[in-house]
């Protein structure tokens, strides 16, 4: 088994593990899930011995075969197929030896026919075939595996390094964001590898589907400790939110034995009959441990500005093909984006997503057809190259007091607060910041411009999954156009309405969800019967109706909210202002009666004002909040 005892860790001034316990059984499939920063990354160094403890026990089974997923490593000129393969060591040292046995014309017979034994035991005469399949399922052409590894660029190098870490015999497995570079079709494949790998698996992911697929046991990081929990991350949610409300409830009880110990206390000290009475509860005042109120709230908080005017269709494609100089990859494109549209952009690596992208966004021209765009159609785009666009020595609040000069600097400092963005961060250097957070900042500098249409590109990576839950949030109450290419189901199901799938170089549209897209990606897909097909496909209009009917409702639960917040503000100031001039005594002397009278009156219909305006806020609040967990529900 793996086990943590007392296990500490500091990182400057900084305690990031404090006694941290925790005890994995051997074959269980474990998401490490936590907060960006609360140690996830440093728990694999220390299992990897990169790092050493400050204090406590991390021990491990010594004869345990130990793999990782490497991030970055130097470029060779080693073919792909050969660089996977190389990924069972001991494979390549048998290998070696045989080679160099089998050209020794003097290489004794009995030596020779033992390396061909141990090189047959270790899988060699199937090592090539294994890492083609890998590399198959991870989304590479076979007319790739011949290219050297330095050929590739920096996602592709990534998924080398996964398929590497996947062809390594190992007793535990480490693997970190390893679908961040993955379309959704290799994500599939790989939740199926991973399922079928006997070993101990510790995964640190921040995509639902994929940790509830894969995992059997979820290990939360949280303020330098570890709680274990059994079954995927959909178990996890449902069992910390018990949690935290039996805490609440525990918390509230305990506040309300308190305070009548303390009215005792206050009320008895100082009659004798009841003084001693009266020291006891004080003495088990202060034995008593406190229970804590219970806190989950998301450090984010935000929207994506709405636009101001919107063209009708936003862009519109006629019998338009699209490529590049030497080759067509989409041909025959006829659609129409229009405002509220929500599409999601499904197909198979190479299939021609980005390009499609590109096209919608302006970067890449038609070779053939029709393409217009409305006067009103911004666009609002994201991808990964976009971190590259940063200035990276300026700081996160220069970049948004570029893009809004005539914004106040606290206001900038407010709006990157609700992105997630302390006051620290906001003044560091752009260089400094992990992807993730240069993920953030490109989506806040989108969300400013108030684009008609969003064309996002997994936007995803990189980012944890309370920063998932708060984008999700902002999506589902954007009224402009939607396009997003996305491995996360979870955000495709919450945000998407209809679903494009790129084949053969055409477009087709997809009248299901994205479960039964993933089903036919998976091997369990022979698992369902054509009668199931058609009951799941007779329920899936009024499911899309449904999802399309509880975002319109969140949305105008939303701008009520935001009114009644703009309301109380407005109503806040006025009274403010009358109260400042009641202040003064010179005005009961100065002022006219009347004048003074209706001053008066008003104060107290602003008072009453606001009290509905809080009132219906708390109210409606209430009812988005509900709304909200039954979408997640």
């Amino acid at each position: 088994m793996l086990k943590a005892t007392d296990l500490v860790f500091r990182r400057g001034d900084q305690v990031l593990i404090n006694r941290m316990n925790f005890t994995i059984h051997s074959g269980h499939k474990v998401g490490v899930i936590g907060r960006n920063g609360v140690g996830k990354s440093t728990l694999f160094d220390l299992l990897l011995y990169k790092l050493h403890s400050d204090d406590g026990d991390l021990t491990r089974p010594a004869a345990w075969r130990v793999c990782h997923m490497a991030q970055e490593v130097v470029p060779t000129d080693e073919p792909a197929i050969d660089y996977v393969v190389s990924g069972h060591s001991e494979l390549r040292k048998v290998e070696t030896k045989l080679n160099r046995a089998q050209a020794d014309p003097h290489c004794d017979p009995q030596t020779l026919a033992t390396l061909h034994t141990q090189y047959a035991d270790l899988g060699g005469y199937e090592a090539r075939a294994k890492a083609g399949e890998i590399l198959h399922g991870l989304g590479f052409a076979g007319t790739t595996f011949s290219d050297p590894f330095r050929a590739f660029s920096g996602g592709w190098r990534i998924r080398l390094n996964l398929a590497r870490a996947l062809m390594t015999p190992a007793d535990l497995l480490l693997l970190d964001e390893p679908t961040n570079h993955l379309d959704l079709e290799a994500t599939v494949w790989l939740e199926q590898w991973l399922r079928r790998f006997p070993g101990t698996l510790l995964l640190i992911a921040h995509d639902r589907d994929f940790l509830d697929q894969v995992t059997d046991h979820t290990l939360h990081l949280h303020g330098g400790q570890a709680t274990q929990y059994n079954g995927g991350y959909s178990s996890f949610e449902r069992q910390r939110t018990e949690a935290l409300l039996h805490q609440q409830a525990a918390f509230v009880q305990q506040q309300r034995t308190i305070k009548h110990m303390q009215d005792f206390v206050r009320r008895f000290r100082a009659k004798a009959s009841k003084a001693k009475q009266a020291q006891s509860r004080l003495k088990a005042l202060e034995r008593m441990e406190r229970v804590l109120p219970a806190h989950h709230d998301s450090p984010y908080s935000f929207a994506f500005s709405e636009p101001d005017k919107m063209s009708t269709p936003l862009i519109s494609l006629r019998d338009v093909a699209i490529g590049y100089a030497h080759s067509t990859v989409l041909n025959d494109l006829s659609l129409s984006i229009l405002p509220g549209s929500r599409i999601g952009v499904l197909g198979e690596n190479g299939a021609g997503k980005s390009t499609l992208l590109k096209c919608l966004r302006g970067e890449l021209t038609p070779k053939t057809g029709d393409l217009e765009r409305g006067r009103h159609s911004q666009v609002g785009y994201f991808s990964q190259h976009q971190l590259e666009t940063l200035e990276a020595a300026e700081t996160a609040l220069k970049h948004v007091q570029r893009a809004d000069p005539l914004r106040p600097d606290q206001r900038h400092r407010d709006y990157l607060g609700g992105w997630g963005f302390d006051a620290a961060m906001i003044e560091r250097p752009v260089q400094t910041l992990s992807g993730g957070e240069k993920a953030r900042l490109v989506l806040a500098l989108i969300a400013m411009d108030k684009p008609a249409l969003l064309i996002l590109d997994e936007p995803t990576n990189h980012l944890d999954l309370d920063m998932r839950d708060a984008l999700v949030l902002a999506l589902q109450v954007y009224s402009g156009a939607l396009v997003m290419v996305s491995h996360d189901r979870s955000i495709l199901s919450r945000t998407v309405d209809e679903f494009w799938v790129l084949k053969n170089g055409h477009l087709q549209t997809f009248d299901d969800d994205i479960e039964t897209y993933a089903r036919t990606w998976s091997d369990d897909s022979s698992d369902s019967t054509p009668a199931d097909d058609a009951a799941r496909n007779a329920s899936r209009k009024s499911q899309r109706q449904l999802a399309a009917e509880q975002r319109a409702a969140v949305k105008l639960l939303t701008d009520k909210i935001r009114q009644l917040e703009r309301d109380v503000d407005g109503f806040q100031e006025e009274l403010k202002a009358i109260e400042a001039r009641l202040a003064d005594p010179d005005i009961y002397q100065t002022l006219p009666a009347p004048e003074l009278d209706a001053m008066l009156k008003r104060s107290g219909r602003l008072r009453y004002k606001i009290e509905q305006a809080e009132n219906a806020w708390l109210v409606e609040s209430e009812v988005l909040e509900a709304l909200l967990e039954s979408q997640d529900g």
